[in-house]
């Protein structure tokens, strides 16, 4: 089973546009939306959830009052101030160390597992997706990246697919770094500008010492043809495959706008060509089609 996992050093290169293009383009694949915090590719691929599950994530410290003898002992720990003069917890600022859990001399504070958002099986008319919903001001991510991409694997196996086309998380944190391990190949979209270069750089040494290849695909190449020239020249030096080039088109925004991809809004567009193109040296990449590779090393430096 091969993954494909899209990811950019920022947010907004347009990962999100990209891999719902491939879904056009990909057969026999299932969709994975391992961008937790701010997910978004539903809103292209319009799924039919067919399952609700509950992510249980950290957990917040609750006193019981009929336990309590306050001794102040939970107050003069707690860094964050979070527990008021009446030992009351305020669930704002728990930050849920468990300090106060496991210091009250009376052991009278309850440390439960909270709700921290939600994983979704649905259907789409590219095939089943798998994605999720974190709460408002919720942490765990990379936890429910693993737990999103563990269920995408697992459905795949069920149902005979051999691809999984995730939309991955930006920047290199912990949600980063959960969406990698284990995956054939990572897409990073990049946006020719300084910072841009400076973040797919970032993202390229991420995927080296996870050993997983990176392939190199420049988006709104046209806007700055100079960084575009020095991010291609930076993907050669360390041996990581160029892609291709996407031009900048507002047809992108609207097909959004329509719910669609730029592959089915505007098949005949410039924009559509180059993603058909970026596509075909995808499938093409050794690591996309040798199944079973454990170790990239000897492919990437």
């Amino acid at each position: 089973m091969r993954e494909l996992v899209i990811v950019s050093g920022k947010g907004g290169t347009g990962k999100t546009s990209v891999t719902a293009a491939f879904a056009s383009l990909a057969q026999n694949s299932v969709l994975c939306d391992a961008d937790v915090d701010a997910a978004d590719l539903h809103l292209l691929m319009a799924p039919v959830v067919r399952k609700k599950t509950d992510f249980m994530g950290g957990s917040l410290a609750e006193i019981r009052r009929e336990d309590c003898v306050e001794c102040d002992r939970c107050r003069e720990l707690c860094r964050f101030e979070a527990i008021s003069a009446d030992y009351v917890v305020d669930p704002i600022s728990c930050e849920g160390c468990g300090v106060c859990v496991d210091l009250c001399p009376e052991h009278a504070i309850d440390f439960p597992v909270q709700k921290c958002g939600e994983w979704f099986i649905s259907d789409t008319r590219f095939g089943p997706m798998v994605h999720a919903r974190l709460g408002i001001a919720e942490e765990n991510s990379g936890k429910l990246v693993s737990l999103v991409r563990q269920e995408t694997r697992k459905l795949a196996e069920e149902r005979g697919f051999d691809l999984i086309l995730t939309d991955g998380p930006p920047g290199i944190g912990c949600p980063v770094i959960a969406s990698v391990g284990g995956a054939a190949a990572l897409a990073i979209i990049v946006e020719p500008t300084v910072s841009g270069l400076h973040d797919m750089q970032r993202v390229a040494e991420l995927a080296v010492h996870f050993k997983v290849p990176g392939l190199v695909c420049v988006n709104k190449f046209d806007l700055n043809l100079e960084m575009t020239e020095k991010v291609e020249a930076y993907g050669r030096s360390r041996n990581m495959t160029l892609l291709g080039r996407i031009p900048f088109d507002p047809i992108f925004t609207r097909a959004m706008i329509e719910g669609k991809n730029v592959m089915e809004y505007a098949p005949d567009s410039q924009a559509a060509a180059a993603i058909n193109d970026v596509w075909g040296k995808v499938m093409a990449f050794p690591a996309m089609n040798v199944m079973g590779i454990k170790d990239f090393s000897s492919i990437i430096k």
